[in-house]
């Protein structure tokens, strides 16, 4: 059988971001399925939205939006209807339950879930910090790193600390290299978390082959022989056992599980600190 489609607009005050995951979060449970998504950040005025009813009715499809002024929402509703086009609030029911639970109607602040408030300028921070200490740079700063990863090449590391960077976690990554032994900051570092990432060996080949054609470069080295990076896993297991360091096996897991197991190791790592 062969992949459908269907039209599917986002229409947004702010970035998207929230439409974007609830969306493909949804579509994920439909295989054989795909939504040419249509996005349409930062309406927040007429002409703004002219354009997207104007889109709408050329391709008419599924419409999700996060929009709180109330003029621009229920004109968006009532195109929608005209076109024939299903329609829902993504924010409307959580709101909704929040003005029941407080007591109190929230203010209507488009985007204002992304202010300059400490929390911004922390995840600037942290972003900064892990774009520093990538690779392994920098060793005699890692104990001022939140979570440092370690691992083999291909492993994930850098787009894992990136995505932990945006979550204002600072994030280093050490390089686990055959011969070569890891920084002794590492193994000194008291605050910081330390995680091995791993994976099986046939995932590590088929991402360094991929890694290696993309390069135009050859294939003959130990760097895809799968029993030297079965040596190479077996070596970063070994060295996070001797230290107590907690392994993710990141086979099969996308960056953002990868993340958020590593967040929830260290809700339970900072616990240890606080106590004291």
């Amino acid at each position: 059988m062969g992949r459908s489609y269907f039209h599917l607009h986002l229409v947004s005050d702010a970035t998207g971001e929230t439409l974007i995951a609830v969306s493909r979060a949804a579509a994920a449970q439909y295989q054989g399925i795909s939504a040419i998504e249509h996005m349409y950040p930062l309406v927040r005025s007429e002409a703004q939205l002219d354009r997207v009813l104007n889109e709408l009715e050329a391709a008419p499809g599924m419409v999700l939006y996060t929009l709180v002024e109330p003029d621009l929402a229920r004109r968006l509703e009532d195109a929608c209807r005209e076109f024939g086009c299903p329609c829902l609030s993504v924010l409307e029911p959580v709101l909704a339950m929040f003005q029941s639970y407080l007591g109190a109607a929230s203010t209507q602040r488009p985007g204002a879930q992304h202010v300059l408030d400490a929390d911004y300028f922390k995840r600037i921070d942290a972003l900064n910090y892990t774009m520093m200490h990538d690779d392994g740079q920098l060793p005699p700063d890692l104990e001022t790193a939140d979570v440092i990863l370690v691992g083999i090449s291909r492993t994930s590391k850098t787009p894992t600390s990136i995505y932990l960077a945006n979550r204002g976690i600072k994030a280093a990554n050490i390089p686990l290299v055959p011969g070569i032994p890891p920084p002794r900051e590492l193994e000194g570092v008291k605050h910081p978390l330390v995680v091995g990432l791993v994976a099986s060996p046939e995932r590590i080949v088929q991402i360094r082959q991929n890694r290696l054609l993309a390069l135009n470069a050859g294939d003959t080295s130990s760097y895809v022989d799968k029993a030297a990076v079965a040596e190479e896993i077996a070596y970063s297991r070994k060295l996070c056992a001797r230290h107590g360091w907690p392994l993710i096996d990141v086979s099969r897991r996308s960056i953002e599980e990868t993340a958020a197991a590593i967040l929830d190791l260290y809700k339970t790592h900072r616990l240890k600190f606080i106590a004291e």
